[in-house]
C-alpha cells in the first residue's frame, strides 16, 4: 500500500470561503470542549482524599468513565439534537477534530510531554473529509460534501492507479488548499545500497558539509526577516486588539512567517535533489535535535531546521532509489578519517582537521563526513553485501536490509 499527498491551491467563491470557515470555527469548539473535558476527568483524580482544594470543586462522580474517543463521539451526536448550528457541519468534519484530540493525547503518552492546549480563535486551521466514494476531482472543479464544487489549480497531474482517499482543506495566509491523500495497491521494494556513497555533516558555519569535499552555505531564512518581523509585532502591540487594524497587521505577520517556511523548504529540497545526482547511498548523522532547540544557539539551528532537512531527504533518496540511513554521531570530528587515530576535542573555533599521526589535513567538517560515510558503509556491509560501481558488472545477490541502531548525539554546532 502507497500513499502519497498532492497540495493544490483552491478559489472558493465568498459564500464557500464564509462557509469554511464557519466550520473551522466549529471544529475549534469541539475541540476545545473535548479537551477541557478530559482534563477536568484527569484533575479531578489528582487531588488526594485528606487535602481537597478550598478554592474549587470537580463535581465528577468517583466512577464516571474516562472520556476516551468513542464516548465523546457518542456524546457529540446528542449535542447535534440540542445545538442546531452542528448539523450544517459534515459529521465526518466534526469527528475529525476528536480524532485529532486523541491523537495528541496518544503522543503524549509514547513521548512523555506535550499535553494538548486550547486552540484560540483562529488557530484551527483545517479540517478533513477523511473518505470519498467516487473521485472528487472533474476537470478543474473539486466537489467537497456540503460545500459544492471549488475551482482547483491542478499544476501537475495526478498519478495513474492512484485514487482519492481523503481531502484535508487548509487555510493559509496566501489562500486555501486542498491536500489529496492518494493512495496506490502497488508495492514499492526497498532501495537497496549500491552506487557511490556520500557523508554529509550539518552545522551552523556551514549548512552542510559532503564527504566529496564541497561546502554548502546556510541561508538565514528567519534571521534576516528578523527586523521586519520585530517591526510588525512593535505595530500590532500598538493598535487596539480585536480591530480592523489588528486583522491586518496578523495577516502581515502570518504571510512573513508562511513566506520564511516556503523559503526553507524550497532551499531543503534543492539541496536533497543535489545530493542525490550521481550518488547511490547517503549516510547522515543521527542528530539529538530535542537538545539542539535549546540553549544559546537554539534560534540559529531552528532556523537551520536540520530534522525538516533530513525528512525531505529521506523522501527524496526514496523517490530518486538512493540509499538513505543514519549512523552514530559521537565523535566524528574526533577521528582521522585517513587513518582512524583520535585527534581529540577541538574548539568550535578551530575549522581545520590536521591529524598528527599521519598528516592528513582538510576541512573540520569535510572530515566529520567522511567519518559519517565510513561508519554508514561498515553498518551496511554488516547487515547485507554492497554494490560498489567498480563491483557494478558483478552479479552479488544482496541480503535482506537490516536498518541500522543508532544513538543519539549532539550536530557540529555543539562539539
Amino acid at each position: 500500500m502507497l500513499n502519497l499527498t498532492y497540495s493544490y491551491r483552491i478559489y472558493p467563491s465568498l459564500d464557500q470561503e464564509a462557509q469554511m470557515l464557519d466550520w473551522l470555527e466549529r471544529c475549534r469548539r469541539v475541540y476545545n470542549y473535548a479537551l477541557a473535558e478530559r482534563k477536568d476527568w484527569i484533575n479531578s483524580r489528582k487531588c488526594p482524599v485528606n487535602a481537597c482544594s478550598i478554592k474549587q470543586e470537580y463535581i465528577i462522580p468517583a466512577d464516571a468513565p474516562y472520556p476516551d474517543y468513542y464516548k465523546q463521539q457518542n456524546a457529540l451526536t446528542k449535542a447535534k439534537e440540542t445545538i442546531p448550528e452542528f448539523k450544517a457541519v459534515h459529521s465526518q468534519v466534526l469527528q475529525d477534530a476528536l480524532k485529532r484530540l486523541d491523537k495528541s493525547f496518544k503522543l503524549m503518552q509514547e513521548r512523555g510531554f506535550g499535553f494538548p492546549r486550547f486552540k484560540k480563535f483562529g488557530q484551527y486551521r483545517s479540517f478533513v473529509f477523511p473518505q470519498f466514494k467516487s473521485n472528487p476531482v472533474n476537470g478543474f472543479e473539486i466537489k467537497l460534501p456540503k460545500i459544492g464544487a471549488v475551482p482547483i489549480n491542478l499544476h501537475r497531474p495526478m498519478p495513474d492507479g492512484f485514487e482519492v482517499k481523503q481531502v484535508r482543506v487548509v487555510f493559509k495566509p496566501s489562500g486555501w488548499y486542498a491536500q489529496l491523500i492518494l493512495q496506490s495497491d502497488i508495492s514499492v521494494p526497498d532501495v537497496t545500497p549500491q552506487g557511490e556513497p556520500i557523508g554529509i555533516d550539518l552545522g551552523l558555519e556551514k549548512f552542510l558539509a559532503v564527504s566529496t569535499g564541497e561546502l554548502i552555505e546556510r541561508p538565514r531564512f528567519f534571521v534576516d526577516l528578523q527586523s521586519k518581523l520585530r517591526w510588525l509585532q512593535r505595530k500590532l502591540r500598538n493598535k487596539k486588539k480585536g480591530s480592523a487594524n489588528y486583522r491586518k497587521i496578523q495577516a502581515k505577520i502570518r504571510a512573513l512567517h508562511e513566506r520564511v517556511y516556503n523559503v526553507r523548504r524550497e532551499f531543503h529540497f534543492k539541496t536533497a535533489h543535489k545530493l542525490c545526482d550521481g550518488v547511490g547511498m547517503i549516510f547522515a548523522e543521527d542528530l539529538n535535535l530535542k537538545a539542539t532547540s535549546r540553549g544559546i544557539l537554539a534560534k540559529h539551528c531552528l532556523d537551520a531546521a536540520w530534522g525538516s532537512f533530513l525528512e525531505i531527504l529521506s523522501w527524496v533518496c526514496w523517490k530518486r532509489r538512493v540509499y538513505f540511513a543514519k549512523v552514530d554521531p559521537n565523535g566524528t570530528s574526533q577521528t582521522c578519517p585517513q587513518c582512524g587515530a583520535h585527534t581529540g576535542k577541538k574548539e568550535l573555533s578551530e575549522r581545520v582537521h590536521h591529524c598528527d599521526e599521519c598528516g592528513y589535513t582538510t576541512d573540520r567538517d569535510v572530515a566529520a563526513a567522511q567519518v559519517v560515510m565510513q561508519r554508514g558503509l561498515i553498518l551496511v556491509a554488516d547487515g547485507q553485501s554492497v554494490i560498489l560501481p567498480a563491483e557494478e558488472g558483478c552479479a552479488r545477490t544482496p541480503m535482506k536490509q537490516e536498518k541500522p541502531t543508532a544513538r543519539k548525539g549532539s550536530p557540529r554546532s555543539t562539539r
